[in-house]
């Protein structure tokens, strides 16, 4: 409601009768244009004409002047706190907002985290903006870290206590006095507080500490780089990721060029930038900012200088991050940033813990402060900036003497160090890979560098007398190792980790003996190596990891004191497609052949068994009481599993793929840990009842195997997420189905289901279902009871009618109805108010539902062969597009829609577009209109 308040002018004024406003709006002319400054002339006569309260001369001057000094003063301050050039800023909005759950009566507390710079308090301060006037009371505070360093607590409990009463700062005098004024006077409040860039519990525990500090339905929104200190079990937790590529040129041409794109003769180098900064968006910023109106020249040294070092800019705020680790985080740190990206987390973690570091806790404190990321390969990931302000770091240590550094990643830098002797006693990593020719290097060159500690080499050779030279060496890797070592007294007493990839290895592993008579070598790694025997494992009795990667063998043969190793945690024999018929003949793998050998492992957690021609496991395999994961990929001959796999009680995942078995034994329902078994492959044609005994599986991978019936207990699998029956021989899932009621992900493609059964409506949980190229020829009207479906596939299948219930599908967001034989779409699909894509080409619907104009979600409408298409209503501003090959649309009509784009394609029989807008501003937010029309009767315009 608008009630118009008319102090110091008459109505007349305002409806533009008099000169009044004359000045004003003829400089707001020159300012913003004629258009838009109409367009306020218009809204002003509209709100003059709403009834209101005429204040002029009524003596109430005081009182109304201090209602609008305190409305322009909050609006003032809203103003501030919403940011310009936001970018993909709505969809991390929406998924805040729903964690947020603003309908929920409890008092609920939200971290944004993630690395400096990736836009936490944007996202927050543009939530704050949406949310606030919902609340009784609400405050934002921006950087309490460094208000709280200062000791400035007190301050901030004030400020806090005066913006959500609305009054002047209480008197407090200490930090406890405050906690005690919030606990009282906000209990029975709604209130909203932003906390921006907190790192300690202390902080958050004198300003917002518990729930029951505050009144049904607050909110507390917290930012952070460092999760480690803060105690957010409870929490519920938004993580900020780095923009997509053409988010980050879009956010990048806003502040470049005041643009959403870059113009066409600045794409290449502006693609440029984008890639070297990342998807981080303050690097993006700071970037835009200074290459704003700047000449190609300049674009082009920033350029230059960002591929040899990070922004200065960049770098100063980046680097405070990296201020404030410990000593063993930024050693740790630096390593990953100038060696260790991409590298498995296992690997260097025992370099680290024999330095006497605590790697597991401090890469989680590292994880937590978004220095750096694992991925689901467990690998060490890193944005690219933070990579290269490592870096930076350690070049900074010594600007004019490279033999001064700690690390030198650059092979042409390290290769000058060492065949010149410039190195130094700093020096503790050295990288000479990827050199344009092979090397061989002298003891003479590495007699300067007494703390090496990681050395990574490739090609060449090591000549000469290297008594006590790598004494300190615990890291060794080496790409095309020689078969003959050359150097003498080469004794690595001290190695941890070996690393040798695409070398050849002589049977007697010339050289190497002496190097593996080691009491504290944990990791042996052998990637692509050519080797006709293993090495004695006797000497090296603390052995944690043996990987014998796309292992080549020419005579394979594994040495029987592997079964020594008593502490081994991860065996993997992973041999290279190209080596199985090599393999065929040779029993030396079979684990029929050496039971003792490998079944005695005890500690193994990982066995890996891949591509090898074993035919049936040892009995004894069952000992191996610790195992965590088997793998026996590609065993193409074997056929069984022995009943004794029922006695690996800790085994989490079992992986059968592409392996010949034709049954699973009783026994594997004992196997009550397991969360992941894949099938996907095999010859099993069932399976056993005791599957359902698997009470802790959640993901059952079977596609393109024999599997034609599953049993009952299937419906015992209450923790199962995850059900993969694609290209299966499948005809009916069974009415237990029903019970999986943590599942969220149904792959049915490719096979002979021809109906589900009713109980399908009991997955409350389901998020995805996909049946496109199966059987199905009707849907159950219980399928409108999935409540939390997202994805629904139906493409190429045999349905006809879709029930008039899948309007229930409430949070459904894809929708595919491609090359189906259905006629019409029930009037239901207009309930489909999360609905972003819809996909209906090659249908046979020839008409929509007026009530598709309901969908006010809709980004994507995909179709073609409508004659007539009429979309009326559609008010969401994120309409993308409408696409495509419309070959019989005759008339198309779009009314009063928020669309931003339109592209269609071949509309040889539209002769009619018919387009109405409510107002101008409708029309602004359309941005672009493609319409390709090659032949046929001339378009008309209405």
């Amino acid at each position: 409601m608008i009630l118009p308040i008319f102090f110091d002018v008459d109505p007349d004024d305002v409806k533009l009768k008099t000169g009044l406003y004359h000045d004003a709006f003829q400089k707001h002319e020159q300012k913003f244009g004629s258009n838009l400054v109409q367009q306020w002339k218009e809204a002003l006569m509209e709100v003059a004409r709403i009834k209101g309260w005429d204040l002029k001369d009524t003596g109430h001057g005081e009182l109304i002047r201090s209602i609008i000094a305190e409305v322009l003063i909050k609006l003032n301050k809203r103003e501030k706190i919403l940011p310009d050039h936001l970018v993909r800023i709505q969809d991390r909005v929406e998924d805040v907002m729903h964690l947020l759950d603003e309908g929920s009566p409890d008092v609920r507390y939200l971290v944004i985290h993630g690395m400096g710079g990736i836009g936490k308090t944007t996202l927050a301060k543009v939530v704050f903006n949406q949310i606030s006037g919902r609340f009784d009371g609400c405050s934002f505070f921006s950087g309490v870290r460094e208000v709280a360093k200062d000791g400035k607590i007190v301050q901030l409990q004030k400020q806090l206590l005066s913006e959500i009463l609305n009054s002047k700062p209480v008197e407090i005098f200490d930090s406890d006095a405050g906690i005690n004024q919030i606990k009282w006077r906000f209990r029975h409040k709604k209130v909203l507080i932003v906390l921006d860039d907190i790192d300690e519990w202390a902080q958050l525990s004198m300003l917002a500490a518990k729930g029951d500090w505050f009144g049904s339905g607050s909110r507390i929104i917290i930012t952070t780089r460092d999760t480690n200190n803060l105690a957010i079990e409870e929490y519920k937790v938004y993580q900020m990721t780095e923009l997509h590529y053409h988010h980050a040129l879009q956010l990048f041409s806003k502040h470049a060029f005041k643009m959403d794109s870059p113009p066409h003769d600045y794409d290449d180098i502006s693609c440029n930038i984008i890639h070297m900064t990342g998807g981080l968006p303050l690097a993006l910023e700071v970037l835009g900012c200074s290459l704003y109106r700047k000449r190609k020249p300049i674009w082009k040294e920033m350029l230059k200088k960002l591929q040899s070092a990070p922004h200065q800019h960049i770098f100063d705020i980046l680097k405070i991050s990296v201020e404030m680790l410990g000593e063993e985080q930024r050693e740790i740190f630096l390593d990953i940033a100038c060696f260790y990206v991409g590298e498995e987390r296992i690997y260097p973690y025992y370099m680290w813990k024999a330095l006497d570091f605590h790697p597991k806790i401090e890469i989680n404190n590292l994880i937590g402060m978004s220095l750096i990321k694992i991925d689901d390969h467990d690998r060490l990931l890193m944005h690219d900036l933070l990579r290269d302000l490592g870096r930076e770091i350690v070049r900074r240590e010594d600007l004019k003497v490279l033999g001064k550094c700690s690390r030198l990643w650059q092979p042409e830098i390290a290769l000058e160090v060492a065949k010149t002797r410039m190195g130094t006693e700093n020096i503790i990593a050295l990288k000479l890979t990827g050199l344009s020719k092979d090397h061989n290097f002298t003891s003479e060159g590495f007699s300067r560098m007494p703390n090496l500690r990681l050395l990574e080499l490739e090609g060449g050779n090591l000549v000469g007398d290297f008594k006590n030279i790598f004494s300190n060496i615990k890291w060794l890797s080496w790409h095309r190792c020689p078969s003959h070592l050359q150097a003498i007294n080469l004794c690595l007493q001290n190695l941890v980790v070996l690393k040798l990839s695409n070398s050849k290895i002589p049977e007697n592993w010339n050289g190497w003996g002496p190097c593996l008579e080691n009491s504290d070598l944990q990791v042996i790694y052998l990637m692509r190596c050519y080797l006709s025997t293993s090495p004695d494992f006797s000497t090296c009795l603390k052995l944690r990891i043996l990987v014998f990667a796309e292992h080549c063998p020419e005579s394979p043969q594994i040495s029987t004191s592997i079964g020594k190793l008593e502490r081994l945690k991860r065996l993997e024999i992973i041999v290279a497609g190209m080596q199985q018929s090599k393999l065929s003949r040779s029993p030396h793998f079979d684990l029929c052949v050496m039971p003792f050998a490998i079944c005695r492992l005890k500690n193994l957690l990982t066995l890996k068994l891949e591509g090898l021609s074993i035919r049936e496991l040892h009995p004894s395999i069952g000992e191996m009481a610790g195992l965590a994961c088997l793998s026996l990929v590609r065993c193409d001959r074997l056929r069984k599993l022995p009943d004794s796999i029922g006695k690996l009680r800790l085994l989490l995942e079992l992986d059968l793929f592409d392996t010949r078995i034709r049954e699973l034994p009783d026994s594997i329902g004992d196997l009550k840990m397991m969360e992941k078994m894949h099938l996907g492959c095999t010859r099993i044609r069932s399976l056993p009842n005791s599957i359902g005994g698997l009470e802790s599986l959640k993901r059952l991978l079977m596609p393109s195997s024999k599997i034609r019936v599953l049993p009952n207990s299937i419906g015992d699998l209450k923790s199962l997420e995850e059900l993969d029956l694609e290209q299966t021989q499948i005809r009916e899932l069974p009415n237990a189905i029903g019970g999986l009621e943590s599942l969220r992900y149904l792959y049915l493609s490719y096979t002979k289901i021809t109906t589900l059964h009713a109980s399908i409506g009991y997955l409350k949980r389901l998020n995805t279902l996909v049946m496109s190229l199966s059987k199905i020829r009707e849907l159950p009207n219980s399928i409108g009871d999935l409540k939390s479906l997202k994805r629904m596939e139906l493409a190429r299948t045999q349905v006809t009618v879709l029930p008039n219930s899948i309007g229930g599908l409430e949070s459904l967001l894809y929708l595919g109805l491609s090359d189906l034989e259905i006629t019409e779409m029930p009037a239901s699909i207009g309930c489909l108010k999360m609905l972003k894509n819809l996909n209906m080409s090659r249908s046979k619907i020839r008409e929509l539902p007026k009530a598709i104009g309901m969908l006010e979600n809709l980004q994507s409408l995909v179709y073609d062969g409508l004659h007539s298409l009429e979309l009326k209503g559609v008010k969401s501003p994120i309409v993308q597009s409408l696409s495509s090959k419309l070959r019989y649309l005759s008339k198309l009509s779009l009314v009063e829609c928020g669309l931003r784009e339109i592209v269609i394609e071949q509309l040889e029989s539209l002769h009619c577009l018919e387009f109405k807008v409510a107002s101008l501003s409708s029309l602004s937010s359309l941005s672009s209109i493609s319409l390709f029309k090659s032949s046929g009767p001339p378009l008309q315009l209405l």
